[in-house]
């Protein structure tokens, strides 16, 4: 994973060592083990580490705004409802790393499931989606020129297959990574595709006792 952002304005401080906290990342395709569908090898890559940062979209409740969750830690993730394979790996391990909090942690913690389908993924659709993970994963969207705004905040690459003689229609090929955002809004990791769960968790609590 990446570790990022040492917040502004203030002295650097002793800090615990994290386990198998390392400065790498990758990204993963969104793909299916099916004729047509996109492989790992078309997966969009960044070359330098995103700024993160305030964003506004939109929900079954109306506006969600990261600054809405100042004082909690926020689990962000990049994806859409129809994807077969990555996005419910990824929702799975963010779902096992709320479990793993206790009632106190939890309460301090939040999940954003961003979809980056907005043309499928109606408020509806993605509150169901959401709430089959865990009730602390939202589900958000916005029009297609938001979704992009806030995607390329965080380095978030994706664009559409077309799947010819598919049901479908088309698909979504997209980074996954799960970030984790300081209780001041300030994006502090980044998490390859299929970090352990455990690896994460231990990231949310240093974010819950250190900033």
């Amino acid at each position: 994973m990446w570790g990022l952002n040492e917040p502004r304005g203030q002295k650097k401080r002793a800090r615990p060592t994290l386990p198998l906290i390392v400065l790498f990342i990758s990204f993963w395709s969104a793909t299916v083990m099916a004729e047509g569908f996109p492989s790992a090898q078309d997966a969009p890559q960044i070359s330098e580490a995103p700024v993160g940062g305030d964003f506004q979209l939109d929900s079954s409740r109306g506006p969600i705004a990261l600054k809405d969750f100042r004082d909690q830690v926020v689990l962000l993730y990049f994806g859409y409802t129809k994807c077969p394979d990555v996005c419910p790996t990824s929702l799975s391990i963010m779902t096992q790393v709320l479990n793993g909090l206790d009632e106190a942690e939890l309460s301090q913690v939040q999940g954003l499931f961003v979809s980056v389908d907005p043309e499928r993924d109606t408020f509806a659709v993605l509150d169901e989606y959401a709430d089959y993970f865990h009730e602390k994963i939202t589900g958000i969207t916005g029009s297609p020129e938001a979704v992009a705004q806030v995607a390329a905040q965080y380095g978030a690459r994706y664009y559409q297959v077309e799947l010819e003689g598919s049901s479908f229609g088309y698909a979504v090929n997209h980074s996954s990574v799960i970030y984790l955002v300081s209780r001041q809004g300030i994006l502090r990791f980044i998490f390859p595709h299929a970090t352990p769960s455990p690896v994460i968790l231990e990231a949310v609590r240093y974010l819950l006792a250190n900033e």
